[in-house]
């Protein structure tokens, strides 16, 4: 989300300096790598995939999809691939319509439902610490918050919670919608009882349906858990111990500090203008999608993930046991695993915040890594480009045939359940 910020400005990091100091994390002194969960598209979820040899990246089809991300209106694209040490950048048209500059991997930009891997990596790390337990209900953390007991912490991060997605209707029409909450500063508490108007959609601890509520009461945890906001404990357990200079949660501050990517929103009427998104709380998304970061910093954490640098062996593996989403996808504990077309199976999370698509995914060791993005949404034309840039990295050299049969997704992170043209 969407995949998935009122103005403090030149002041923010000031304010980031001011935070009240947490406790620093656990440190995970090179832990043994966990067993492998990943799984082909055929076998049942938990299933250990097949060792597969990855050929090089195919830039060639790599700048191939960028540039299809721009005729298909997007007015920038980028690409900032990570591989054991080597460093591949490639961008395509423009980060700022209004100045033309160009797009630059450097730049930093909104994230969206990226951030549901950073949320998810802290509650975990809360797990090794004891102050939360995975399959102790949400309830018993938060009294009375949610209507069914049976909801856990584990169902929140996997999606089988069954909480409705108050975006589905927060962004039925996507311009008008925006707008209605572009300067607008929500409480958790306030999201919840939004997605508390409906009624669950499944039995919680059944199948898997994507809800951007179950990272807003994933953030909730934290800070009753911590005592601390959801600001200090991204910034002392992840940003400051991976060094991610690039990489800030300034909610409900509307800047995007320093140099940044320019968003432009589709308006779901054909023809007409784009809307420049760049500015906004992000407070519909908080703790599920309100992050900003850069192709470095991802890539950063993504890969350091994978290694086993952010949490014990034993969690790691838990965020690894997938429940099934497609024939190509399975979900764990705010983590997507993505199987492509060579039969490689990649690691990360999507990104869908209004004006910008990020994919940031890496191989199972953590050695290759990608994160790619656009600054457009809402447009399936544009999304379906994404996966591409997965199929470059980690595939290699295809025959054109096989690059055009690609699967690819229409899944929005934002208004899931929402599908349009």
């Amino acid at each position: 989300m969407v995949a998935g910020m009122v103005g403090r400005g030149t002041a923010l990091g000031a304010a980031l300096l001011s935070l009240l100091a947490v406790p620093a994390p656990t440190a995970f002194a090179s832990p043994a790598a966990p067993a492998a969960v990943g799984v082909a598209p055929a076998a049942p979820a938990g299933a250990a995939a097949p060792a597969t040899t990855m050929p090089a990246p195919d830039l060639t089809a790599l700048r191939e999809a960028l540039r299809s991300a721009l005729a298909k209106g997007a007015p920038g694209a980028m690409a900032r691939i990570d591989d054991n040490g080597a460093v591949r950048r490639l961008t395509e048209g423009v980060a700022d319509r209004a100045t033309g500059r160009a797009m630059n991997t450097d730049d930093r930009f909104r994230i969206g439902s990226v951030t549901k891997t950073f949320t998810s990596v802290v509650v975990l790390q809360l797990v090794d610490e004891g102050r939360l337990d995975l399959d102790t209900s949400v309830n018993t953390y938060l009294p009375g918050l949610l209507p069914d007991d049976r909801i856990t912490v584990r169902h929140l991060l996997s999606h089988r919670s069954g909480l409705y997605d108050y975006t589905d209707e927060m962004f039925a029409k996507t311009v008008p919608g925006f707008e209605a909450v572009r300067n607008k500063v929500f409480s958790h508490r306030e999201l919840v009882r939004l997605s508390l108007r409906k009624p669950l959609t499944v039995d919680p601890g059944t199948t898997h349906a994507y809800s951007n509520t179950n990272f807003v009461v994933a953030g909730m945890l934290v800070e009753k858990a911590t005592g601390h906001t959801l600001q200090a404990e991204y910034r002392d357990r992840i940003i400051k111990p991976l060094k991610l200079t690039d990489t800030f949660y300034v909610h409900p501050g509307t800047a995007i500090p320093g140099r940044h990517v320019k968003g432009y929103l589709r308006p779901d009427e054909a023809g007409a203008p784009l809307v420049d998104s760049t500015r906004q709380t992000a407070s519909w998304a908080q703790s599920a999608g309100a992050m900003i970061s850069s192709t470095h910093d991802l890539n950063t954490f993504v890969s350091a993930l994978l290694r086993g640098k952010l949490m014990s062996p034993a969690r790691l593996a838990q965020m690894q046991e997938w429940v099934p989403v497609n024939s190509t996808q399975g979900y764990g504990l705010g983590l997507r695993r993505r199987d492509l077309s060579c039969g490689v199976s990649v690691y990360g999370h999507t990104g869908t915040v209004q004006g910008y698509y990020t994919y940031s995914f890496t191989s199972k060791d953590g050695k290759r890594t990608i994160t790619s993005a656009a600054n457009t949404s809402n447009t399936s034309d544009v999304l379906n480009v994404m996966p591409l840039t997965l199929e470059a990295a980690f595939c290699g050299k295809k025959p054109a045939a096989a690059r055009s049969a690609t699967p690819v997704e229409r899944h929005e992170d934002v208004a899931p359940s929402l599908v349009r043209d």
